[in-house]
């Protein structure tokens, strides 16, 4: 993999992340709204790649590797479809120093 400017690869960057998986998802997706969708933006925008879409038409979202970007609310063209809060405190994504 190649280096950022400061010499570290995208892998070892990567390496520094723990995620703290909380028993309730902090983001939802409302089914009936996504069934109506189009563009499914969510699903080539998030950066983490944790939307997929299914066979029968829905949106399948797996949060346990969610970086809390909002990159998915933000993008999203059907008001009310995705629901997003951070996680409950002491789970969610966590940066450590590498």
């Amino acid at each position: 993999m190649t280096a950022d400017p400061a010499g570290v690869s995208f892998g070892e960057r990567m390496a520094t992340v723990e995620f703290r998986v909380a028993g309730n998802a902090h983001i939802t997706v409302d089914a009936d709204v996504c069934a109506s969708c189009t563009t499914r933006e969510c699903v080539t925008a998030c950066p983490a790649n944790l939307f997929a879409e299914t066979a029968d038409g829905g949106i399948l979202f797996n949060y346990e590797q969610c970086f809390e970007c909002g990159t998915c609310y933000m993008v999203c063209n059907k008001e009310g479809a995705i629901s997003w809060s951070y996680p409950q405190g002491g789970y969610g994504v966590v940066f450590r120093r590498g």
